[in-house]
């Protein structure tokens, strides 16, 4: 005797399920809707429909110098920052994970600290400590580039810890001694190929945030080293149209990046199954 395993109670609430979600996410993407429209639009007021559609404010805001240099300054702190990152918080997980797996607890702990301080509050102590410091790196990208690599450091460290724990590090590392490798040699020629997804989608995810803060870049160094969310915001005042191009344009370039993430993820997860 056969039972139909699908039961119509199970059908109706999988179909609920489903247009709550699609009903949330549909709410969700209006404002996006519209403002794509609207960067769209050459001119709408107070009619339901836009009265035409150009491409004229996306090319202003392309061919504009001053959007490229500070979509230029935004690329060049978050890839230094993630770069500093890398460099040396990959070395201290290897440590961490083969020598002293107890630290593991501790370090979950202090990796969490840059986000027990509000950054209104970090900005301002570290303006008051590096005021009358004889190094002058208020105002330069030196003290973006040192405050993003704290806030990355959350991310990336989570990240990668994830993938040491799927990697086998203590058979890989005792078969690359076997072998006759080194540690340095086990950790540049295997155990970092191993962990090449999760760091990706670790740095991707990372240069997605740090593109998008705005509090540490206006307070330490504002106009004076426009990023891109500086830009962003002095130029609230000029024509929507054209703001609404430079949202959607921000808003595509990181909803790439997050797929790009999402993409390797999901490729690391399904090659460790």
């Amino acid at each position: 005797m056969q039972t139909n395993s699908t039961h119509p109670l199970n059908d109706k609430s999988a179909l609920y399920h489903k247009s709550i979600v699609y009903s949330i996410v549909g709410i969700m993407l209006i404002p996006i809707l519209a403002t794509l429209v609207y960067s769209l639009s050459s001119t709408w007021g107070a009619t339901i429909l836009p009265d035409g559609f150009t491409l004229d404010w996306y090319i202003q805001l392309v061919t504009d110098p001053r959007f490229i240099a500070a979509f230029g300054r935004s690329l060049v702190v978050c890839v230094a920052a993630l770069a500093l990152s890398v460099a040396l918080i990959l070395p201290t997980i290897f440590v961490v994970f083969y020598y002293f797996p107890k630290l593991d607890k501790l370090m979950n702990v202090l990796i969490l600290l840059p986000f027990a301080v509000p950054p209104v509050v970090s900005s301002v102590g570290l303006l008051q400590l590096y005021a009358d410091s004889s190094i002058p790196i208020v105002g330069t990208p030196w003290i973006l580039i040192g405050t993003y690599f704290t806030i990355a450091l959350p991310f990336m460290y989570r990240a990668i810890a994830n993938s040491f724990d799927a990697i086998n590090l203590n058979d890989l590392m005792d078969a690359a001694h076997l072998l006759g490798a080194s540690t340095t040699q086990a950790f540049f020629y295997i155990i970092i190929p191993n962990l090449k997804k999760g760091l990706l989608a670790s740095l991707f995810l990372s240069f997605s945030f740090l593109l998008g803060e705005f509090v540490f870049a206006n307070m330490l160094v504002g106009t004076r080293f426009e990023t891109l969310q500086i830009y962003l915001y002095n130029m609230r005042q000029t024509s929507g149209h054209f703001t609404s191009a430079l949202v959607m344009t921000y808003f595509s370039f990181i909803f790439l990046l997050t797929w790009l993430a999402s993409r390797l993820s999901r490729s690391n997860n399904e090659a460790k199954s």
